[in-house]
C-alpha cells in the first residue's frame, strides 16, 4: 500500500496569505497559500515572481557568457560567407521542438535548404547523439557547421571525427558536461551553472531558444517573424521533458503556455483536437502532445515528420502527419500494455522474495517501450527493474528504472565491467550488454543490492499529499485557485487532494476508443464521489481501472488531482489512489523540516537538545544519505548533516594509496580487512572491488577469505584500462562528496523527497 505524506496545516503570516487572495477572488486562497508554503515559497519576492511572470526579470542569453558569444560570432560568419548549416537535434519531444526552434530561429537568418537544413538521427537505428556515419553524410552534402540541440556534450570522439572532416560545431544541450571542455567552437549547456541559477534546469528547446535570442538582439533588422512565436514550442519541449520548472523555465513555460492556447501551428492544433485538449493547461502536454511526438520514434524510427508536422503551412498535410503520430501513440500503447502483461506472466514464476532486482528479457520486445514498462514494474512491485529486448544478438539493449530508495545508476555501474554502454541517472538508465554476460550481470547486480543492506519488503511507494480537502471545495473557485501553481513538474508537482472518508456511486467502465471509433484495450472507469459535506456527489474518473475495484457500499480515503474536462465542459476528479477508511491510518508529516545543515561546524547545545539522529561521515553516494534520511522520517527524528568537507585528493594519488598499502600487506604477509581498507582510502565497496580488479592486473594476487584480504606480489603487465575505470570511479565518488559537502541544503531536500525524476 502506498504511504501518504500528508504536510501539517501551519499559520501563514497575513502579508504571505494577502498577495495570494490578490490573485483567487473566487476564493480565500487558504488551500494553495498552504501548499506555496510547504513547497519552500516564503518570502514575498519569490511568492511574486512564482504566481505573475511579468514580475519576473528574464536572464539575457548572453548570461552564458563567452561560449554564446563564440556560437554567435561562428553563425555570423558562416551567415555572411554563405556556408551550409546543419542542425542536429534529437527524436524525443525536447529534442524534436528544440530541432523545430532552431529550423525556424535560424531560418530568419539562413535561407532554408540552401545554406539551413536538419538532422534527426533515427532511434532504432542510431539512438541518441551524435555519430561519425551521419556526420560523414553531411561532410559530403556540403556541411560546414553543425549546431546541436538536446545531445552531444559528451560525443568526443564524434566531435573529433567531424573536425577532422572540416567541420566546425556548436553544442546546445542540456545534459551531462563532459570532464575536460571538447574542440568545438561553443558549448552551451547550463550544466556548467550551479544548481540555484536561474538557467541551470533549462531543456534542450530552452537552450535553444535562448541562442536564437541572442542572434535576434545581434542582428536585430534581420528577422521578420517575432520571437515570441517560438514559446509555443519551448513550452511543450519543457514541460514534456520534465524537467525542474524553476527560475527561468517556469517563466518560459509560462509565456509559453500562453502562446500555445492561441498557436496558429495547424500541426499543433490538429494534435490536440486529437487529444481533446485546449493547449492551456500544462496536462495537455505531458499527457496530449508529448507523448504523441515521443510515440512517432519508438514506434517507426525516423521521427523527422515531426519538425515538418511543428511547422508546416499546408492544413491537409498536418492532419496527415498528426494522425500519424496518432496511430504511432495507440499502437505505442497497445505495445507497452502488452509487454507489462508478459512481464507479470514472467515475474509469477520468479520468486520475488529471493529477488533484489528484476531482470527479464525477451526477444520480441520492442526497445524503446522498455522504459515505459519498466517504470510501471519498478513502482508496482517496489524493485529497481531492468527490461532488455534480445532481438539484436550478440547486445541485449534496454531500459531500467528504480524506486526512490535506491541509487539505480550505482547500482547498475557497480557491473560496468560486463557493459557495452551505459548512461543514466539514479532513477532511470539506458544499457547494454554481451548476451554471454547477462548471468553474470543478473547475479552480480542482486549481490550488489543485497550489500547495502535495503530491506525491499518494508518499502511502499510514496504519494505526497498537497492538501486536504472535502467534496462541497471541489469545483471552479477551487480549481482556478490550485492553476496559479501551474506550470507543474518537477519540483512543484500537480497537487494530490487528499478526502477522507468517502464513498462513491454510479460507477461504470468501458474501453476507449481512438479517433477512428475503434476499441482500445484500456478501461476507464467513471464514478461520482460523496461525502458528508455535500447532497450531490462530484463527477470523476479512474484511468486503466475497472469498477469492480471500488466496492460501492465501502468508505474510502481517496487521492485525486482536480482538473477541468473540456470534451464535457465540467470540472471532475481524477482518482489516484485509495485504501479503506481508517480514521487512525493517516499520518501527518513534513518531510521538509526532517533536515539540519550542520556541516562544517560544531553541533550546538539547541541541536543536541532535539535528540536528532546525525550522519557523520560525508556520504559518498546517494543510497547511503537516502538511508540515513528514511531512518530519520521513520523514527520522526531530525537527520543532521554533521560532516565536515572531506580531504581533497586526486584519483591517483588514492592509487598510488593503494598499491603502498598492497605492497605492505604482501611483504608483511598480513591481512586487512575490506572495511578497514574502504576505510583507510575513503571508497565505497564498488570502487573498492575496482581497485582490487586493477590491482590484480598490475602485479598483484588478491585473496579474499570472506571479508579479509591479502596480497601477494606477481608479475603481470598492467592492463591501463582496469585503471582507468577505478581512476574514474574514485573521481565520481570524490565529485559527489564535494557535492555533498556543498550542496544548498533545499536541494538535498528537493531531491531525499523525489521532487525531481527523468525519464529516458
Amino acid at each position: 500500500m502506498s504511504n501518504w505524506q500528508i504536510p501539517p496545516s501551519v499559520s501563514l503570516p497575513q502579508e504571505f496569505l494577502k498577495i495570494v487572495q490578490d490573485y483567487t477572488p473566487e476564493s480565500d486562497g487558504s488551500v494553495v497559500a498552504q501548499i506555496l508554503w510547504h513547497r519552500g515559497v516564503r518570502d514575498m519576492a519569490t511568492l511574486g515572481t512564482f504566481l505573475d511572470e511579468k514580475a519576473y526579470q528574464s536572464k539575457t542569453p548572453f548570461d552564458f557568457g563567452q561560449e554564446m558569444n563564440f556560437a554567435v560570432k561562428r553563425l555570423e560568419k558562416a551567415l555572411n560567407k554563405g556556408e551550409k548549416v546543419t542542425i542536429w537535434g534529437d527524436f524525443d519531444a525536447d529534442g524534436v521542438t528544440a530541432t523545430t526552434v532552431l529550423w525556424e530561429g535560424l531560418g530568419q537568418f539562413f535561407p532554408a535548404d540552401q545554406q539551413l537544413d536538419y538532422y534527426i538521427p533515427d532511434r532504432q537505428k542510431e539512438s541518441h547523439g551524435l555519430n561519425c556515419p551521419g556526420i560523414e553524410k553531411l561532410a559530403h552534402q556540403g556541411t560546414s557547421l553543425i549546431v546541436t540541440c538536446d545531445t552531444g556534450s559528451t560525443n568526443i570522439a564524434e566531435i573529433d571525427y567531424a573536425n577532422s572532416l572540416g567541420i566546425d560545431i556548436i553544442i546546445t544541450d542540456h545534459h551531462t558536461l563532459p570532464d575536460e571542455r571538447p574542440e568545438v567552437i561553443a558549448l552551451i549547456n547550463p550544466r556548467y551553472f550551479v544548481e540555484t541559477h536561474p538557467f541551470y534546469h533549462l531543456s534542450g528547446v530552452a537552450v535553444a531558444y535562448k541562442l536564437v535570442e541572442a542572434m535576434y538582439l545581434t542582428l536585430a533588422d534581420i528577422p521578420r517573424k517575432p520571437l515570441e512565436n517560438l514559446l509555443d514550442l519551448v513550452a511543450i519541449g519543457l514541460i514534456a521533458d520534465l524537467v525542474k520548472l524553476t527560475g527561468e523555465c517556469r517563466y518560459l513555460a509560462q509565456k509559453g503556455l500562453k502562446k500555445l492556447q492561441n498557436t496558429q501551428r495547424l500541426g499543433v492544433k490538429k494534435l490536440l483536437d486529437l487529444c481533446n485538449k485546449t493547449g492551456d493547461r500544462p496536462m495537455d502536454i505531458s499527457f496530449g502532445i508529448g507523448p504523441r511526438i515521443n510515440a512517432v520514434s519508438r514506434i517507426y524510427g525516423d521521427a523527422r515528420f515531426c519538425v515538418e508536422l511543428l511547422t508546416s503551412e499546408d492544413e491537409k498535410r498536418c492532419h496527415e502527419l498528426a494522425e500519424q503520430a496518432e496511430l504511432a501513440n495507440i499502437r505505442r500503447q497497445e505495445i507497452q500494455r502488452d509487454i507489462i502483461k508478459q512481464v507479470q506472466k514472467k515475474l509469477e514464476r520468479i520468486d520475488l522474495s529471493t529477488t533484489n532486482v528484476i531482470i527479464l528479457d525477451d526477444p520480441q520486445w520492442m526497445a524503446g517501450i522498455l522504459g515505459l514498462v519498466a517504470g510501471q514494474i519498478a513502482q508496482e512491485y517496489q524493485r529497481p527493474t531492468i527490461l532488455l529486448s534480445t532481438s539484436e544478438p550478440p547486445f541485449a539493449k534496454g531500459s531500467a528504472r528504480s524506486i526512490r530508495e535506491i541509487d539505480l545508476y550505482q547500482l547498475v555501474s557497480s557491473q560496468s565491467h560486463l557493459l557495452h554502454r551505459f548512461g543514466g541517472h539514479p532513477l532511470a538508465a539506458g544499457l547494454s550488454l554481451a548476451l554471454e554476460n547477462l548471468p553474470l550481470f543478473i547475479e552480480g547486480i542482486n549481490q550488489q543490492l543485497r550489500r547495502t543492506g535495503i530491506d525491499l519488503t518494508s518499502l511502499s511507494s510514496e504519494i505526497e499529499v498537497a492538501a486536504v480537502v472535502t467534496v462541497s471545495q471541489l469545483g471552479k473557485s477551487l480549481f482556478r485557485e490550485l492553476k496559479l501553481l501551474e506550470p507543474c513538474g518537477m519540483g512543484n508537482p500537480t497537487p494530490k487532494l487528499l478526502i477522507q472518508n468517502c464513498y462513491f456511486h454510479n460507477l461504470w467502465h468501458k474501453n476507449l476508443e481512438d479517433f477512428k471509433g475503434r476499441k482500445i484495450a484500456y478501461p476507464r472507469t467513471t464514478f461520482e464521489i460523496w461525502d458528508s459535506s455535500i447532497e450531490q456527489g462530484f463527477p470523476g474518473m479512474w484511468w486503466g481501472h475497472h469498477k469492480d475495484e471500488i466496492a460501492a457500499d465501502t468508505r474510502y480515503d481517496a487521492v485525486v488531482e482536480l482538473d477541468f474536462n473540456t470534451y464535457k465542459n465540467r470540472y471532475e476528479v481524477r482518482l489516484i489512489a485509495l485504501h479503506p477508511y481508517q480514521q487512525e491510518s493517516l499520518t501527518y508529516s513534513n518531510k521538509k523540516d526532517f533536515l539540519i545543515d550542520n556541516r562544517h561546524r560544531e553541533i550546538s547545545q539547541e541541536v543536541s537538545q532535539l535528540n536528532p539522529l546525525f550522519l557523520w561521515e560525508c556520504p559518498r553516494d546517494w543510497t547511503k544519505l537516502s538511508r540515513e534520511y528514511q531512518q530519520a522520517i521513520l523514527r520522526d527524528k531530525k537527520l543532521v548533516l554533521a560532516y565536515a568537507s572531506p580531504l581533497k585528493k586526486s584519483a591517483h594519488t588514492t592509487w598510488i594509496n593503494l598499491v603502498g598499502i598492497g605492497k605492505y600487506l604482501a611483504r608483511t604477509k598480513t591481512s586487512i580487512s575490506c572495511q578497514q581498507l574502504q576505510n583507510r582510502l575513503n571508497l565505497s565497496y564498488h570502487t573498492l572491488e575496482l581497485g582490487l580488479i586493477s590491482l590484480a592486473e598490475n602485479g598483484f594476487k588478491v585473496k579474499k577469505n570472506q571479508e579479509n584480504l591479502s596480497f601477494e606480489l606477481v608479475n603481470h603487465e598492467a592492463k591501463i584500462n582496469k585503471i582507468e575505470q577505478f581512476l574514474e570511479a574514485v573521481a565520481l565518488e570524490n565529485f559527489l562528496q564535494q557535492y555533498f559537502a556543498t550542496v544548498p541544503l533545499e536541494i538535498l531536500q528537493a531531491i531525499l523527497n523525489h521532487e525531481d525524476s527523468i525519464d529516458f
